[in-house]
């Protein structure tokens, strides 16, 4: 078990990416504390990793809010990784389109949160002298793929990486991100199916052909939060099957 005796902190994990690493934490040995706004969905993920014989407990909370997230980390106490994984994109979508409030919400959620909770957490890693977070970027964060706060806010995600790396190194602190291209969840997949024009022509800027799966960058989380990753710091990973590899790009529907 490669996170056997770590207490993972997991953001997102009611759906998707964020219940995929939470399985496969909890698998590897980690205590995971999952954590959502949605209360339902994310009592269905502890229960699974539950029922499984591994340990989680969940936490419901709005980690756009400062108050929410400093209470939080008062209950969690130890935390050995930190997984950065809620986002939405609720109310976003070109430029010209958005609303100040529907840029804000995204921004709050997507970046807020991700400063609120490595804050938190950093505090508590600085003391222990060891920890590591990961963050969910997007390969929206280095071509124009419509979404303009979603876009906004993986970049400043990026930024925010380097600079906790750059900066509590010497605390044995470490943070990467991970800029995954299109993921087929359970979610994505629903809105692709009943739109398969957009799907085709999203899939087209793809050199293979093809979208990843939510277990393709869960393995990845994994493999950043193992000590076997112990020297990589600073680093942001593309998971996006050559997606940004490519010069082929051109502004698509989400």
């Amino acid at each position: 078990m490669r996170l056997k005796g770590k207490r993972a902190v997991i953001t997102g994990t009611a759906t998707g990416i964020g219940r995929e690493t939470a399985l496969l934490f909890a698998r590897e040995g980690a205590e995971v504390l999952a954590v959502d706004r949605d209360e339902v969905n994310n009592l269905t993920t502890a229960q699974l990793i539950r029922t499984a014989g591994y340990s989680c407990e969940s936490f419901t909370a709005d980690i756009s809010q400062e108050d929410a997230v400093v209470h939080l980390f008062r209950n969690i106490g130890t935390v050995n990784i930190l997984v950065n994984n809620a986002a939405s994109v609720h109310g976003d979508g070109f430029l010209t389109d958005l609303s100040a409030q529907a840029w804000d919400n995204v921004l709050r959620l997507c970046l807020s949160s991700v400063f609120l909770c490595s804050r938190e957490a950093v505090k508590q890693m600085m003391r222990q002298g060891s920890g590591t977070i990961i963050n969910l970027s997007s390969a929206n964060a280095s071509v124009g793929i419509n979404l303009a706060a979603y876009t906004a806010s993986k970049g400043g995600i990026e930024s925010l990486t380097r600079l906790t790396a750059a900066h509590y190194a010497r605390f044995g602190v470490r943070a990467n991100a991970i800029s995954p291209g299109t993921i087929m969840s359970e979610n994505s997949a629903q809105f692709y199916h009943e739109r398969r024009d957009i799907a085709a022509d999203l899939r087209s800027l793809y050199p293979g052909n093809e979208f990843g799966d939510v277990r393709d960058i869960a393995a990845t989380v994994l493999f950043l939060a193992t000590d076997e990753a112990r020297f990589i710091n600073g680093a942001i990973v593309p998971v996006d099957g050559g997606l940004t590899s490519t010069r082929r790009l051109h502004s698509v529907a989400p």
